[in-house]
């Protein structure tokens, strides 16, 4: 097998687009990471991320969880500091929109609207780093209240003569921090390999593995530690089972037979035949735990600083409620990902245009009639496969956090050994391994993802 994928791996350096096409995304993603550790001139990074190393192991949640999505930037003051989260925020906001107004809907369907709303994404962006940028400048004119402990210094270092040069200097790092990520997701995606933006992402989650690493060999070295053997041996069997769930899940579909009638184009008479239609399990990938994640990233926070800037007991008893691994949170967190689920099939997957390319084709689904028929069987398959998908990816994103609530392991270790991290870094992996696959089998080499070797492979 390890023959195999280095026979593999040689393949891809013999063709020159897919070697340029893979060099040319290593060099993006190391640019990425350079822009998670330049620091933004004027404050003091290295406090921060002293700050940020004694928390980590004691309480994470919200701190863990945007550091891995931002790459650790946010902890050193870096330019990278607000991350992609922005952009995917911008991307969520314009999809519930182009759902509920007539107008973007239409826009969607039209040739060249596409490229339209990708444009009113961007635009929306930079509003959101303007937002974003201005609530992480002010926060770190006060780490104190910022993190609500002592225990952590001034950060800007700055004097009072110089704080509105400094507001105005930060908050245009962080959003042209943020648009240059953006910008070098887009360029992933059409001159290299795999989807940017995920790529971006996954590239900071990797970041943390020597945190992740450590975070292990803490828990079963340090003095007096309460973890032995069989925590070992059950992480060790929750990472394999995990990894191996979220390979099934990602490469399972669902095959709708159909059958092509014969017909006749002009002169030529074509033969009928039976294929079939994949509809795959999970079809919005990691992208519903994506979204969950960014939407409920920030409001604990807001209702907390609202609670104490305006002393209403009410926002503080919901900044409480929303806390990362409470019961509210996870129940939201679950609903959220059911709800984005169902979203993205809803403006993914057109069952109507499928019905009518069938019919147009002489195609048919036997046992349903053509047209709307076979749009609402589809609409049926699609709708009962996904509940399945939604379900996995729910209980697949909450078990680490459940982990980290009932055992007390540190959020480094749970967040990278399961949950988000993993379902981002499988279902990424998966996807840019099947482009370069698809550049091979063009070239009638063998890809990664063998036939046979993984079920609901196209064939």
């Amino acid at each position: 097998m390890l023959r195999s994928i280095a026979t593999t791996f040689t393949h891809c350096f013999r063709i020159p687009e897919l070697k340029s096409r893979i060099l040319f995304t290593l060099g993006i993603l190391f640019v990425c990471r350079l822009i998670a550790f330049i620091r933004i001139p004027g404050l003091d990074g290295e406090e921060l991320h002293r700050f940020y190393k004694s928390m980590e192991t004691s309480e994470g949640g919200l701190l863990s969880l945007y550091a891995m999505f931002t790459g650790g930037a946010v902890f050193r003051c870096a330019v990278g500091s607000l991350g992609i989260m922005p952009y995917i925020t911008a991307t969520i906001i314009i999809q519930l929109l182009t759902a509920v107004i007539p107008q973007l809907s239409k826009l969607a369907r039209e040739e060249g609207g596409r490229a339209k709303i990708i444009q009113y994404g961007r635009y929306l962006t930079v509003l959101v780093c303007l937002v974003q940028g201005a609530a992480m400048t002010f926060g770190w004119e006060r780490p104190q209240a910022l993190f609500n402990s002592d225990q952590i210094g001034q950060l800007v270092l700055y004097g009072d003569n110089m704080i509105w040069w400094y507001r105005f200097q930060t908050l245009l790092i962080l959003t042209t921090g943020t648009m240059l990520l953006m910008w070098l997701g887009e360029q992933i995606t059409e001159r290299g390999i795999g989807n940017g933006v995920s790529l971006v992402i996954t590239i900071g989650i990797l970041g943390d593995l020597p945190g992740a690493a450590t975070g292990v060999y803490d828990m079963f070295f340090r003095e007096n530690s309460e973890f032995h053997i069989g925590h070992a041996v059950a992480l060790v069997l929750l990472l394999t089972g995990v990894i191996a769930g979220v390979i099934a899940i990602t490469q399972a579909q669902r095959k709708v037979p159909v059958q092509y009638a014969q017909r006749a184009v002009g002169r030529k008479v074509y033969s009928g035949g039976t294929s079939f239609l994949p509809l795959k399990v999970n079809y919005a990938g990691v992208m519903p735990v994506i979204f969950a994640s960014a939407l409920l990233m920030f409001p604990e926070q807001i209702f907390l600083r609202l609670g104490s800037w305006m002393d209403i007991k009410l926002f503080r008893e919901i900044a409480i409620a929303l806390q990362y691994g409470s019961p509210t949170y996870l129940i939201l967190f679950g609903l959220m990902i059911l709800f984005f689920s169902y979203f993205w099939v809803a403006t993914q997957f057109n069952e109507l245009q499928i019905a009518d390319d069938l019919k147009k084709n002489g195609g048919y689904i036997p046992g349903v009639r053509p047209g709307q028929a076979t749009s609402d069987y589809l609409h049926s398959a699609m709708s009962r496969i996904t509940l399945a998908g939604a379900i996995f990816l729910t209980v697949i994103a909450v078990i680490p956090i459940i982990l980290q609530g009932t055992l007390e392991i540190p959020p480094t270790v749970t967040q990278f050994f399961g949950g988000t991290s993993v379902l981002i870094t499988i279902g990424v992996m998966l996807d840019t391994m099947r482009q370069v696959e698809s550049h091979l089998m063009m070239r009638h080499y063998d890809g990664f993802l063998k036939k046979g070797r993984i079920r609901g492979r196209m064939s």
